[in-house]
């Protein structure tokens, strides 16, 4: 079953995400900062995707992304965002993975997580449709 991590500090937006991507089939780890992130994946597993909050207390989601590929260097990532400056889109792009606004429905991400898994992403950092 394919993996997904979901890393969200609003526990309402995390268990919305999780629960819509367990309704398609996924297999969903959650948590809600970077390093509780890296101790779930410690005891369950890497995931085959990231999707991750990117303002976050302590470690964000860009730093978190690092982190995680350090340990597989591949791991496709969607961050869920409401920061557009330009220093943040920048350090969404340095990363590599996509992004996607907040809000955004089921259907989106659903597609984007799909898009990703299948390996059809640019490999370069991008705006979803929200």
């Amino acid at each position: 079953m394919t993996r997904v991590l979901v890393v969200e500090d609003d526990g309402d937006v995390r268990d919305l995400v999780a629960q819509w991507l367990r309704a398609s089939g996924y297999e969903v780890l959650v948590a809600d900062s970077g390093q509780t992130a890296l101790a779930v994946v410690d005891e369950h597993g890497l995931p085959h995707l990231a999707v991750l909050d990117v303002d976050m207390a302590g470690m964000d989601g860009v730093e978190l992304l690092g982190a995680l590929r350090q340990r597989s260097a591949g791991m496709p990532a969607l961050f869920l965002t409401v920061l557009w400056s330009g220093p943040d889109i920048g350090r969404m792009h340095d990363a590599g993975g996509e992004y996607m606004a907040k809000p955004f429905t089921a259907a989106k991400l659903r597609a984007a997580v799909r898009r990703l898994l299948e390996g059809s992403s640019p490999g370069r950092s991008r705006p979803l449709e929200p």
